[in-house]
């Protein structure tokens, strides 16, 4: 019987990784071709997408780099950087605020804040559009990072006052014995500690405004202050028939959050599974 039931364990355990490698399989599959014909001439990839490239055409990737790439990339990696560091200050003060400070109404604006949560982006355009007119930010980098900022913050303050709870008050209590004050703890032990919490929430947010199309494509005209997304819209407009120099421009669009996920991965997983458990 033991026998029996070690046969079965161990066939579970060859169907569960051969199911694993066919998924695998099955997301590899468009960026190989993706990386594939990105390195062809266009005749070549008509031909036969799937063949490998008679000559490698790395030139492809400098081309959609000098065709107007670099502008976009720049404005995504400002735009991100300012985005997130808002973001993550923004979010990891009011956390800590209503984990430490027992004011009146923290638990009302605990909830104010989480409601965020459920008002959608589409929702909020036409007043949002009114608002940056109203304060001359239309068609500015401020037009979308401050949107970005606000809809973010929800999402990470929840994330990061259920890991802040989980903290043990006696690391504090010990600093103010010391004599620091709030703003000291604050940035000599809370943030120490949570470390992996704010790889998740910066990889999660980063992964959000690097990516995001609806704000960028309705608050900015100018094509010198596009994103990456937007402006690969207008790369591919510009390049109605040179299909290879655009799968090559979406593909270094991507890179940045891939090397980033793979740089961050344990942190990542392990910043939202201790954040989950222990809130």
């Amino acid at each position: 019987m033991k026998h029996s039931n070690n046969s079965k364990v161990f066939l579970l355990k060859i169907l569960l990784h051969i199911f694993l490698v066919f998924l695998v399989c099955v997301i590899l599959f468009p960026v190989l071709w993706l990386i594939l014909n990105s390195l062809k001439t266009n005749q070549e990839m008509f031909l036969n997408s799937l063949a490998l490239p008679k000559k490698w055409m790395a030139v492809n990737y400098v081309t959609a780099w000098n065709k107007g790439l670099f502008s976009y990339f720049k404005n995504s990696i400002l735009v991100s950087a300012v985005s997130l560091l808002f973001i993550l200050f923004i979010s990891s003060f009011l956390a800590y605020g209503l984990t430490r400070f027992q004011l009146p109404g923290s638990t009302f604006l605990f909830f104010l804040v989480l409601g965020g949560m459920a008002l959608s982006e589409q929702v909020a355009l036409v007043p949002l559009y009114k608002i940056l007119q109203s304060l001359k930010l239309y068609n500015t980098q401020w037009a979308i990072i401050l949107p970005y900022v606000a809809f973010r913050i929800p999402f990470t303050m929840f994330l990061l006052r259920s890991y802040f709870i989980s903290i043990p008050r006696e690391l504090e209590e010990a600093a103010i014995v010391d004599g620091c004050n709030s703003l000291q703890r604050f940035f000599l032990i809370i943030v120490p500690v949570s470390r992996p919490v704010l790889a998740s929430c910066a990889i999660v947010n980063l992964n959000f405004v690097w990516n995001e199309f609806l704000f960028a494509n309705v608050f900015l005209e100018s094509k010198s202050i596009m994103t990456i997304p937007l402006g690969l819209m207008a790369f591919q407009g510009d390049l109605k028939s040179d299909y290879v120099v655009m799968l090559a421009g979406i593909l270094i669009a991507s890179l940045p959050m891939i090397i980033l996920f793979l740089c961050m991965q344990k942190q990542f997983v392990r910043g939202l599974t201790q954040g989950a458990v222990k809130g």
